[in-house]
């Protein structure tokens, strides 16, 4: 293992420029971890669901621990270290680059040499910003806050980092980890995650999660998505939806089972009143329809007549679809590379933005809609205008999902302990939602949420007042 970084060096923050609240930081160690032992020297071409993610801001997600008081802290850290070796080398194309293929001028590939190896970094941070409770609440904090502990990607194409920072004089730590979602999507890096927690927790054989199935070359592409993407790919810039304002803020917001059961009910009785229908409403579609709809709320109206006359204002959510199983023959579900695409659910943001009922209905039933279509569409033709589309409604304004409560992210105990908090970091610049299962409520869902004070003040009230509402129709 070599070192990268001398001890003790400060560090910026990954995801903006350090500012008075950001924690300051001492670098104890950077360190090179490659898989042991090596692979042989491996190229694997981006698929056409690959490349659709070339350009895109790095996802980075921040999970945090409370340790013992009694804890071994340079045991921890060792642990983190060992076990990385062994993760990384079932995961070996990780610890690769990205690189033009050489000989092409739009062909792109993860090209990993015997001896590369992923960047970790062990800090340290001791000023009151760093306090664990603070960090972890779900209360608004500042974004700024938190960005130093999430690591930046090397240069040179690379596409994982981590970083464990020690907090709370040592009784928390915080394991950041920058994703290129080129590389592979949210189930492949946190099937990598859940790799690297067994083998540090010293899991038995048997409890381990089954290895990542490497080969690209089992993602077909008949239609020749791959050129149709390369072309309309938007550059970084118009990847990145929102600029991160220095007074950003991220909270959490916690959707029981009952919240969720209650926004069914709504929508089922909503439906029975209208003589239609009930749109099918997963709890997922519950969570996103009843979040997308306090979001457009707290947004405000565009204008007088939002959402009547003849071209009213349409809202978008974009969120994704896992097509593993839908593809032909299916890829196994531990297939680690990109297979997601997008479902864009349309409607008119005064029918959205509406209080009651009829907000949520609308909302959920433009969200199952948008399931159906992108199921039925996947395979099709309509697969050619997916990034004129995404690009058409983020120029109009757009809320975006990422994560999935499928990702289990709070069963990642590397040996001590579940997390305290996991955030998505980087939604404060995508302008995503992050959606995780509940940590305090079986079945439930929490919904992370990036905006400056002022929207973060409107959504909270909104999302208050919509739960009060919820609770009141039935006892």
């Amino acid at each position: 293992m070599a070192t990268a970084a001398a001890p003790e060096q400060q560090q910026q923050p990954a995801g903006a420029g350090a500012s008075s609240s950001s924690p300051r930081l001492r670098v104890h160690d950077t360190i090179l971890v490659p898989p042991s032992p090596s692979p042989p020297e491996t190229s694997l071409p981006l698929t056409f669901l690959d490349i659709f993610w070339l350009n895109s801001p790095p996802v980075e997600r921040l999970i945090f621990y409370r340790l013992a008081p009694d804890a071994d802290v340079a045991a921890i850290i060792s642990n983190l270290k060992d076990s990385l070796h062994e993760a990384i080398r079932a995961f070996y194309p990780l610890a690769g680059r990205l690189r033009l293929t050489p000989g092409t001028s739009d062909r792109y590939e993860l090209h990993y040499r015997p001896d590369d190896a992923v960047t970790f970094t062990v800090a340290e941070c001791d000023n009151d910003d760093a306090d664990i409770d603070g960090l972890t609440t779900d209360e608004p904090r500042e974004v700024a806050k938190i960005t130093t502990l999430v690591p930046p990607l090397p240069e040179g194409g690379g596409v994982l980092a981590l970083q464990a920072t020690l907090l709370s004089a040592r009784r928390a730590l915080a394991v950041g980890v920058t994703v290129h979602h080129a590389a592979c999507d949210g189930s492949g890096s946190t099937h990598f995650l859940h790799t690297w927690a067994a083998a540090c927790s010293g899991a038995a054989a048997g409890a381990a999660p089954p290895p990542p199935v490497i080969d690209r070359a089992i993602l077909p592409d008949p239609r020749g998505l791959y050129d149709t993407f390369s072309k309309a790919l938007p550059s970084t810039g118009e990847m990145e939806f929102v600029k991160m304002s220095a007074d950003q803020l991220l909270a959490t917001f916690t959707l029981s089972t009952d919240d969720l059961r209650r926004v069914k009910e709504v929508v089922a009785d909503e439906a029975a009143r209208r003589g239609v229908a009930p749109p099918r409403c997963s709890s997922l579609v519950a969570a996103f329809g009843f979040v997308w709809s306090c979001y457009v709320r707290a947004k405000g109206s565009s204008g007088a007549g939002a959402g009547e006359g003849p071209s009213p204002t349409v809202r978008y959510l974009l969120f994704p679809v896992d097509h593993r199983s839908r593809m032909k023959p299916p890829l196994p579900e531990k297939y680690l590379g990109n297979c997601v695409g997008p479902a864009l659910a349309t409607a008119p943001e005064g029918e959205v933005a509406a209080a009651g009922a009829g907000g949520i209905f609308s909302a959920c039933a433009a969200v199952a809609s948008a399931i159906d279509e992108a199921v039925r569409g996947f395979g099709t033709s309509s697969m050619d205008a997916w990034v004129g589309r995404i690009l058409e409604a983020s120029a109009a304004g757009t809320l975006s999902v990422a994560g999935s409560p499928r990702f289990r992210v709070y069963e990642l105990d590397f040996g001590f302990g579940r997390p305290e908090k996991v955030d998505i970091v980087s939604v404060a610049r995508t302008g995503a939602v992050a959606v995780a299962e509940s940590r305090s409520s079986a079945g439930g869902m929490e919904v992370g949420v990036s905006l400056q004070p002022a929207g973060m003040e409107k959504f909270q009230k909104c999302v208050a007042d919509a739960v009060a509402w919820l609770h009141n129709q039935r006892s």
